[in-house]
């Protein structure tokens, strides 16, 4: 019989956004490596992106266990007579009144390790029994939000049980903690909590290089490597980009763009390099895209005939618009954890076949998984030169699917596999 494993994940369909994306993979394949995924998760999340079509891809043999949350931004909702108010809402807010920056504080100070700490006592009680009975080999905690990891710290303190942690972004050394106004001793306490995680839990697994070496250097122990990637059944069987039309280039983003991921160095470069000559060159945002970067685009009069803004669509609905595309632009962040900045639609970007433009780190490890596939190549945010030549480059040429280095290292099928191998690890 398989062996049944405990996934406990904040971000779960209906939500929508990356975060999602890994897990709902790794439990569709893992049944395959022998481990049936049972996933606990909150019954009334406060998502700020929803994508209804995920919930096709749950297996109806999945068991799913929903149990109610309670987070403070339903009060703070309540207190401003209004929908939910998620917390990154209010930190993009360029102007914030007296309750969005007490708030803020708040969450940075009294809220360790996140908001969603507050369900960290229910779950473990509610779980504890569950556990006993012996109904799980192994329980497996995804963060951020980072409270997850204390769930599993405790069950495994208490019961026993072997515990495997998923670091999908650093914790004490994210960048995201570096935007609140956070006290130092408040710093101190999320160092504590991490160290207690990484030295407790059977295994400890993340999603690139980078992060990999930065939590060996922090615990002292071996971390495992288990990458984003991609699920070929995403693919439409008959998925072609749209032929090249000579003198033409539309570039597609799909995903988020915030105050960490900044599109405007190469919106300038593609305005200083086609401005003049009148060339049809376009670009396309598929997904939530900061109000600062919209207004802007607005206040330009050549931007806002270049650039369209699609809005968030269905994980589905993105491979239309990779079909119109003749490149594909990534954006990561120019922060202290860029180096180790691998979003899950880089990998997604690689099956498409076609040319990537991105930003980011030139030394990091998006750009040696860009390299080594032969699928396009990542400059610094501040190179506009470079910027220019990669887009005229793009531009003249003849926009065909380009041939790349093997894939299936990167397949959700393989990443299960090696889930699966780190569990039976733990397990002996």
């Amino acid at each position: 019989m398989p062996k049944r494993v405990l996934i406990l994940t904040y971000y779960w369909p209906p939500s929508g956004g990356s975060g999602v994306q890994r897990w709902l993979k790794f439990a569709k394949y893992l049944p395959e490596a022998g481990w049936e995924p049972v996933i606990f998760t909150p019954e009334n999340p406060d998502f700020d992106l929803q994508d209804e079509t995920l919930l096709q891809e749950i297996s109806p043999d999945l068991e799913v266990i929903r149990f109610p949350i309670w987070e403070p931004y339903q009060l703070f909702a309540k207190v401003k007579k209004q929908g939910k108010s998620h917390p990154g809402r209010i930190l993009e807010q360029p102007k914030r009144g007296f309750l969005e920056k007490l708030a803020i504080w708040l969450r940075a100070n009294l809220l360790v390790p996140d908001p969603r700490v507050f369900w960290v006592k229910p779950s473990v009680q509610f779980l504890s029994q569950l556990v006993k009975e012996g109904q799980f080999q192994a329980i497996i905690t995804t963060g951020p939000p980072h409270s997850i990891h204390l769930i599993g710290q405790q069950l495994k303190q208490k019961l026993g049980v072997p515990w495997l942690a998923d670091f999908r972004d650093p914790w004490s050394q994210w960048e995201f903690l570096d935007t609140l106004p956070m006290l130092p001793f408040v710093r101190r306490r999320h160092e504590a909590l991490e160290q207690k995680a990484l030295q407790q839990a059977d295994g400890v697994v993340t999603i690139s290089p980078t992060f990999q070496r930065d939590l060996e250097r922090l615990s002292g122990r071996k971390i495992d490597l288990v990458t984003n990637g991609y699920d070929p059944a995403d693919l439409p069987q008959d998925f072609a980009p749209r032929p090249k039309a000579a003198n033409q280039l539309h570039l597609i983003y799909t995903g988020i763009i915030d105050a960490i991921r900044n599109p405007l160095p190469l919106m300038h470069a593609m305005k200083a390099e086609f401005e003049e000559v009148g060339e049809e060159v376009s670009w396309t945002f598929v997904g939530k895209v900061s109000e600062q970067v919209q207004q802007l685009v607005q206040s330009d009069p050549w931007l806002q005939r270049h650039i369209h803004f699609a809005g968030y669509v269905s994980h589905q609905e993105v491979f239309d618009f990779y079909a119109q595309a003749n490149a594909l632009v990534l954006i990561l962040t120019d922060t202290k954890n860029a180096k180790g900045n691998i979003p899950g639609k880089l990998f997604e970007y690689l099956a498409t076949g076609l040319p990537v433009l991105a930003l980011g780190d030139p030394q990091g490890d998006s750009s040696e998984i860009l390299s080594q596939a032969g699928a396009g190549a990542v400059l610094a945010h501040g190179d506009l030169k470079g910027m220019q030549a990669k887009l005229r480059e793009l531009y003249e040429s003849a926009g065909t699917q380009q041939t790349l280095g093997p894939l299936e290292a990167y397949s959700r099928k393989t990443g299960s596999k090696q889930v699966a191998e780190i569990l039976d690890s733990i397990t002996i």
